[in-house]
């Protein structure tokens, strides 16, 4: 009897592998970084190699099953979750990429989405999708493709060429060609699927000028669709599971009931809380996406997504040389008592909910003699929570009964300065599960009901509990003081990048 389910984890800057048993447990994991394109000159751009995601997605996994002497008939499931928005297109007979992977971050198309608001196109667009036009999302991207590689518009229109999001290039690469599928949730975040209608949408594939002929089939984020056919150790795994990582995430937390929510603190961060059956469009310039269902029925998220969270650590670690690890900011931030008036906005790839500016750039303010690196590590970790509680206020506002509690995990929530200052700003209990894989968790869970792992939520929800929680203290007019502070600053970079 097959004892495990494997989880494969396909990030932005890494791709994963974790294999939990019956009771929710890692039992082990493997973990491969992946190169960061950006082309010179190009402002704004970032890439992936889909080849390199693909080998070090399959490498991780290939290492976690001989780490712990797994073999495929111990694994009752393979789920997938993977960086929403990230686009790559494909040759239906060679396999190969036409292009590098565009990725989820990258602002290349801001000029076009900003042509389509200007001829009214994007009321259209949020009453079929609940996006924003926006380069975040895929749409674009798959146009841009099609519109700069020679040849591939005329390849596309022919029917030899294949669009998907990683979930999308990953099943195809497991299966040997044979599927071409995405999730829902995947689904919902190109700005062409009709989330009320539950179909890709004639109107928006017309709108970005996409050709039907290159989208996948759309499935269910917890349904079976095959087994594993390639060579590399894994067998005859069920491929049973997919999920964009923030609606994984949220099921991982088991946030499936509407007013629950979870923020996950990875390179960026993505602040979700399930709103029910009905769809409704966000007065706050939130998202409406769709969330994962087991019981095949549309189930919606309000969403607000923080473009730059983790990753501003990373900055300060590559880019700046403060540390030598990620998990030294901690330390690093703890040598000063306060940010010493210094605000960070890490807005370096412009600013996402509820702002929506592509042009906005990264800020550093307030800088005076006295100013250590310690006080721009602590406004670095602080300008993590402060972007999230704009999110928070801003979904106050659109929900009847404001959140009490937060749910949170991804590698970040591990800081607990982060953690406490997080509740501190917010006001609000947040909540850290003992595993903060969640991620991998609810693909993983996904995957498992599927397959009868699992017999469904209730089940799981027997093993999960709470690591630690962080209770608000600190003085509130003083929490103010920040947010106004902070809200000042982020004004100022507003537009920066602009045209001129």
């Amino acid at each position: 009897m097959a004892k495990y389910v494997l989880a494969l984890d396909q990030g932005t800057t890494s791709s994963r592998a974790i294999l939990f048993d019956h009771d929710g447990t890692i039992v082990g994991t493997a973990q491969h970084e992946f190169k960061q394109i950006f082309p010179t000159g190009k402002n704004g751009w970032v890439e992936h190699d889909a080849f390199e995601i693909l080998t070090s997605q399959m490498s991780a996994a290939v290492e976690v099953m001989g780490k712990t002497g797994t073999r495929p008939r111990d694994v009752a499931a393979l789920g997938i979750t993977n960086q929403r928005e990230t686009v790559v297109v494909w040759d239906r007979e060679t396999g190969k990429p036409i292009y590098n992977a565009i990725v989820w971050q990258d602002r290349r198309t801001a000029d076009v989405c900003a042509r389509l608001v200007s001829e009214g196109a994007e009321e259209t667009v949020r009453a079929k999708t609940g996006l924003r036009l926006d380069p975040y999302f895929s749409g674009t991207k798959v146009a841009w493709i099609l519109d700069n590689v020679d040849g591939a518009r005329a390849k596309a229109d022919a029917g030899k060429l294949a669009f998907g999001t990683v979930d999308s290039w990953l099943v195809w690469n497991l299966t040997s060609g044979a599927r071409h599928v995405t999730d829902r949730t995947n689904a919902s975040r190109t700005l062409l699927y009709n989330i009320v209608e539950d179909k890709w949408d004639d109107d928006l594939l017309t709108l970005l000028n996409v050709p039907r002929s290159i989208m996948p089939d759309v499935v269910w984020s917890s349904e079976k669709l095959g087994m594993v056919t390639t060579t590399l150790g894994l067998g005859e795994i069920e491929i049973a599971g997919i999920a964009g990582d923030q609606q994984s995430a949220l099921f991982g937390q088991l946030c499936v009931e509407p007013g629950s929510a979870k923020n996950t603190y990875g390179t960026g961060c993505f602040l979700l809380q399930h709103i029910g059956y009905d769809f409704k469009i966000s007065d706050q310039r939130l998202l409406t996406t769709l969330a994962c269902s087991v019981d095949r029925k549309l189930e919606y998220a309000l969403e607000g997504s923080v473009f730059i969270g983790g990753a501003v650590v990373q900055w300060l670690r590559d880019q700046m040389k403060f540390f030598a690890k990620s998990s030294d900011v901690e330390a690093m931030a703890a040598t000063v008592k306060n940010s010493g008036g210094v605000v960070f906005i890490p807005a370096f790839t412009g600013l996402g909910a509820p702002h929506w500016d592509p042009y906005a750039s990264g800020t550093i303010i307030g800088l005076q003699r006295g100013t250590e690196r310690g006080h721009i590590a602590r406004a670095a970790v602080e300008s993590i929570a402060l972007q999230v509680a704009d999110v928070q206020r801003a979904m106050n506002n659109d929900t009847p009964v404001p959140l009490k509690t937060l749910r949170v995990d991804g590698g970040a929530a591990s800081n607990d300065m982060l953690m406490q200052f997080q509740a501190d700003i917010l006001g609000v209990r947040v909540e850290r599960p003992a595993v903060v894989e969640t991620t991998a968790m609810g693909a993983a869970y996904l995957a498992g009901i599927a397959t009868g792992f699992w017999s469904g939520v209730e089940e799981i929800r027997k093993h999960q509990g709470i690591g630690k929680a962080f209770e608000p203290k600190a003085d509130r007019a003083e929490m103010d003081l920040l947010i106004a502070r902070w809200q000042e600053a982020v004004s100022r970079s507003l537009g920066w990048n602009a045209p001129r």
